[in-house]
């Protein structure tokens, strides 16, 4: 099996502000997870990154909220885009 990407999508909320969700379902775990996805989700405000989900090679499930990092305990794609999106809500409001 190939890595395939799941979803690509860059989206436009505001003049300032966007985000990119990237996801692939890959042949075999990267280092530190334990599932088949590699995943970046990323909302950007005024050019810099103030919330981001990821699970980079060697660190595993976490996430950026501004400039806490914390880890992230991944289960599914759906969970993981709804999950970012709630972040980003609260963070919008709050």
């Amino acid at each position: 099996m190939k890595a395939e990407l799941l979803i690509d999508v860059r989206i436009a909320l505001a003049e300032d502000r966007f985000a990119e969700i990237t996801i692939w379902k890959l042949p075999k775990p990267v280092a530190a997870s334990r599932h088949f996805y590699k995943y970046r989700l990323a909302y950007v405000v005024d050019e810099i990154c103030a919330v981001r989900f990821d699970n980079e090679a060697g660190k595993g499930d976490h996430k950026h909220v501004d400039e806490v990092e914390s880890p992230y305990r991944f289960t599914t794609p759906e969970t993981l885009v709804d999950d970012f999106w709630d972040v980003i809500k609260a963070r919008r409001e709050g």
